[in-house]
């Protein structure tokens, strides 16, 4: 899905329903020490079957929408939140259990639960680490529709105010909706709808589970933030694996200022329905619980402590080696799926006008390079089309270089095309800016590269 545009749903009755079958047992992971890491803050839930939270760490939210707030959370979501252990509750095995419950008249109940502190936040020259071992709903297909299961973060200015969405910053660390393979990772801030942050889809980026589907397994969700350089930095993971970054710089200096001088509030919730995956319908699967073993938050003095050595670093491309799409270390608009093209691997696509994915520290060398080719895909419909442009060092520069590109038989149906560049040489930021007369997705991309 490509938007996110808040609506307005209706509410419903909460009704008392009786716990079922807690989902089948798991080996607990202790919270882990990671190196060059200390520990802020935890929790591990291991609490007896059947309990709820410890209200010194944890506030249960109640209802469909804060105090005075935005009606349905602001999402559109209809499940009436409670502090129930029918909904919410440590299943004995180590697990916090957040459960969505639908009565015989068809009305849905869940939980939303937020941490107490609301002050986590990098020390100045420090790195913040944020990290929950969790297994979204197990359920896949039609019996998963509406159903959106999240762990992310607000920042502490909502408090109270609960209208100054998304100025004061939400940092989403796992999103999953409809019960697909697929983890978003997303910082919102500026003004809605548009705006500096592009919302209200925001700056966000996605990658899929490995090995085991994220319904089907526990996954670990990490989000650093990073106050150690020149420029500050977020970055998220998926197993350890870097999938997506958003440095300071790609906002202005009073967005991003706005968006995050200050601490954070970390939440836990699944919502059914709303504007992202729309209604649950008759089909969808009630009782079925995100578990999440563990929540932690780590400091650290500075830099990556663990950097994932299988992941390409940031800001160093080699402009005439093949440089993979959903490498980039910036992205706006745009998502990564599995592609079918030669190699495997993943595709950026989703890109329609005003898209882009960056790539730092591209290096062009002495000798100028003057020729671009693209590895791209189209399932764009009758008479859309777009250009795929290069530009550097500011995504709103000229283009040096751009090829057009209408459907090519399908959005796996892959072509190599090339493209003219203006002679570039040294090293550069550079941008594949998507550009089309409608507003229409009109190109995949899986990998790009340069040539003398």
């Amino acid at each position: 899905m490509r938007t996110r545009h808040r609506i307005t749903a209706v509410a419903v009755g909460i009704a008392a329903l009786a716990i079922g079958p807690l989902a089948a047992l798991t080996t607990q992971a202790a919270v882990p020490s990671p190196d060059g890491w200390s520990l802020v803050w935890s929790d591990d839930f291991d609490g007896p079957a059947g309990t709820g939270l410890d209200t010194t760490d944890w506030i249960y939210d109640i209802g469909h929408s804060y105090p005075g707030g935005p009606a349905n959370w602001g999402t559109g979501e209809i499940a009436y939140h409670t502090d129930s252990t029918q909904n919410v509750y440590q299943d004995g095995n180590g697990n916090l259990a957040i459960r969505p419950l639908r009565d015989s008249a068809g009305n849905w109940t869940s939980g939303r639960i937020e941490t107490v502190r609301s002050d986590f936040e990098p020390a100045e020259g420090g790195v913040l680490r944020v990290e929950g071992r969790i297994q979204v709903p197990d359920v896949t297909g039609e019996a998963a529709q509406g159903i959106w299961p999240a762990f992310w973060m607000l920042g502490e200015p909502f408090r109270g105010n609960y209208w100054n969405w998304p100025g004061v910053g939400e940092i989403d660390i796992l999103e999953n909706v409809n019960g697909t393979n697929e983890v978003f990772a997303t910082l919102h801030c500026g003004t809605s709808p548009g705006g500096p942050c592009n919302e209200t889809i925001g700056l966000g980026g996605s990658t899929t589970c490995q090995v085991s589907t994220c319904q089907s397994a526990f996954h670990t969700y990490r989000m650093e933030w990073d106050r150690s350089g020149s420029v500050e930095q977020l970055r998220w993971y998926l197993d350890g694996n870097l999938f997506h970054t958003v440095d300071e710089t790609d906002v202005d200096a009073t967005t991003w200022s706005n968006a995050t001088d200050h601490g954070f509030f970390i939440i836990l919730n699944v919502a059914v329905g709303g504007d992202w995956p729309g209604l649950p319908t008759a089909a969808t699967a009630s009782g079925v619980p995100m578990l999440v073993d563990y929540v932690a938050v780590y400091e650290s003095e500075g830099g990556d402590p663990d950097p994932d050595p299988t992941t390409p670093p940031p800001g160093d491309h080699d402009a005439y080696s093949t440089i993979q799409a959903e490498h980039y270390d910036a992205q706006s608009g745009v998502q990564t799926e599995t592609t079918s093209d030669a190699g495997g691997g993943e595709n950026v696509g989703w890109a329609a006008n005003g898209d882009w994915i960056r790539f730092d520290g591209v290096d062009f060398g002495a000798t100028a390079a003057n020729t671009f080719s693209a590895r791209v895909a189209s399932g764009a419909g009758s008479g859309i089309s777009g250009l795929v442009e290069v530009r550097l060092d500011d995504v709103n520069a000229e283009p040096i270089g751009s090829f057009a590109v209408a459907n090519t038989g399908g959005w796996q149906s892959w072509r190599t095309v090339p493209a003219n560049i203006a002679p570039t040489t040294g090293v550069h930021t550079v941008y594949l800016r998507f550009t089309s007369g409608q507003p229409a997705d009109f190109v995949n991309v899986n990998w790009f590269t340069f040539s003398h």
